[in-house]
């Protein structure tokens, strides 16, 4: 009798299971069925009412879309580093920064080597003149390294007309 009762366990098992499967199957394909319904509307509504603009809008961004020739990434680095002091509590600290810059122009690099006693000084000024503890920060450097973006593209700009310069990259910042 228990070997019965075994048996009729073992065959409701998989009737319930082919049940629970049937039941995942339909839910899944009600849920295909209702994204399709729900596109197909969205698309139908959209076009009822957009009439013809899709079409104006394509030739807009075909007109938008001119080709433009991506030009190559220009690294320049300035040498020798720049070093600056600092007075914290009577000591002397002192900064050191390697800095490369990114643009995409040979005239932009044309006018960096011709004005590079102003663009360090302009890096100098702008390094030496920030709190000691400021610049330690994460934070610091990163809004140290904006204003000395922002200042060369200044610089840049008022000497060819367009800021030129992309990036100012730290590509080594000691302090101590």
């Amino acid at each position: 009798m228990a070997e019965d009762d075994n048996e009729q366990q073992d065959q409701e098992k998989p009737a319930g299971a082919s049940g629970n499967k049937k039941k995942l199957l339909l839910l899944i394909g009600l849920a295909v069925i209702v994204a399709g319904l729900s596109v197909g509307g969205t698309l139908a509504v959209l076009s009822f009412i957009g009439g013809d603009e899709p079409e104006q809008m394509e030739e807009v961004v075909a007109e938008e879309e001119a080709p433009v020739v991506a030009r190559s990434a220009i690294y320049y680095p300035l040498k020798p580093p720049i070093v600056v002091t600092y007075e914290v509590r009577g000591r002397q600290r002192y900064a050191q920064a390697d800095i490369t810059l990114l643009t995409r122009d040979e005239q932009v690099v044309a006018t960096i080597e011709t004005h590079m006693p102003m663009i360090r000084d302009a890096l100098v000024m702008i390094i030496g003149g920030k709190i000691f503890e400021e610049v330690q920060t994460a934070e610091g450097k990163e809004l140290l390294r904006q204003e000395c973006l922002q200042e060369l593209q200044r610089l840049i700009e008022k000497e060819i007309g367009t800021p030129g310069i992309e990036q100012v990259l730290f590509t080594n910042f000691v302090m101590q």
